[in-house]
């Protein structure tokens, strides 16, 4: 695992460690270690069922901890809780808003309960609502919303006063591609003006992206930490990508690679992923296919990508987490 300390003069938004949670006996949260610089956009990905959105209910003070220290912008965690909370905004998976009320209506209360007045409030929800582009479903209650629609009103709401940081659990799922990228320009303003974004995803695609460091977290564990480059790097081998015309030609090739090479797995179903150490390499096994007359559409050979790497990291930490409970059997 790349856990890369932060230079000493960078100022820290989050400093949490060997926190952890436990529902019984069960634990959820194993003992992370986070060092998150202020002005930073900060990926945390995991499977299912990893114990992401946990970590982030701890971290924005819905949920107490089991063990460790947490320090936000210096405060502790859970004796400054208050003054915490006075620089935190959260997102979460599922839009807490008033479904008889409008767009506009919901961001109006949000701003007057953060202090805002009348004026002010209004001026701001008109701001958000044009900055999401939901100006003609403003006067609309939000029952009548698409789930897209919903996403977009919530995270403005979190955004109503700008927060120093800003947690995100899975921002964009449900969104579109326009509303997504839409989202993705929004998130990537806020850290340029100086706010520490927390964000959880399940798109791949978004944490390579937006994120400046990305943490990979498994079974409650951290087990890879850095940057999109530094993870893609930490596998030491390339991948060969290989497209057929149909699956006859598919299942010949990985009958014949399969064995000799590691695969990773692709969304397209005519298409095979394997690691190579060289260029070279990845030649010879091409040519050993058109040896063995399997048609291929095209083939390339180059870094692996986020989702490849999350996929092999996650994969082999349960090989080795089932090879150690076989070892002490």
């Amino acid at each position: 695992m790349n856990n890369k300390q932060p230079d000493a003069s960078t100022e820290l938004a989050i400093e949490a460690k060997g926190l952890v949670k436990k529902f019984g006996r069960n634990i959820v949260v194993d003992h992370i270690n986070l060092n998150i610089p202020k002005g930073t956009i900060f990926g945390f990905l995991g499977p299912n069922g990893s114990g992401k959105t946990t970590t982030v209910r701890m971290l924005s003070t819905l949920l107490p901890m089991n063990g460790g220290t947490v320090k936000v912008f210096g405060n502790d965690l859970e004796n400054e809780s208050k003054e915490v909370r006075k620089r935190i905004s959260l997102a979460g998976q599922y839009a807490s808003l008033d479904e008889d009320l409008t767009g506009m209506e919901n961001l109006l209360i949000i701003a007057r309960l953060l202090g805002y007045s009348r004026s002010q409030a209004k001026k701001r929800a008109e701001t958000l609502l044009r900055l999401f582009k939901m100006e003609e479903a403003a006067k609309r209650q939000v029952k009548n919303y698409s789930g897209g629609m919903r996403r977009r009103i919530d995270i403005a709401g979190s955004i109503v006063k700008v927060p120093d940081i800003l947690f995100l659990d899975e921002p964009t799922t449900g969104l579109d591609p326009e509303s997504r990228n839409q989202v993705w320009s929004i998130i990537r303003s806020l850290k340029d003006a100086g706010t520490t974004v927390f964000l959880t995803t399940q798109y791949l695609e978004e944490a390579d992206y937006l994120a400046d460091r990305i943490a990979i977290i498994k079974e409650g564990k951290m087990i890879a930490e850095g940057t999109t480059a530094e993870l893609k790097a930490s596998l030491k081998t390339g991948i060969l990508r290989i497209r057929f015309p149909g699956l006859k030609e598919r299942h010949k090739a990985d009958k014949i690679l399969s064995p000799l090479f590691a695969s990773s797995a692709s969304e397209n179903p005519l298409e095979l992923l394997f690691e190579m150490e060289n260029s070279q390499e990845a030649m010879e096994e091409i040519r050993k296919l058109e040896k063995e007359k399997v048609v291929i559409n095209e083939f390339s050979f180059g870094q692996p990508s986020l989702d490849e790497v999350f996929l092999q990291l996650t994969s082999y930490s349960s090989f080795q987490e089932d090879q150690r409970k076989e070892g002490a059997n």
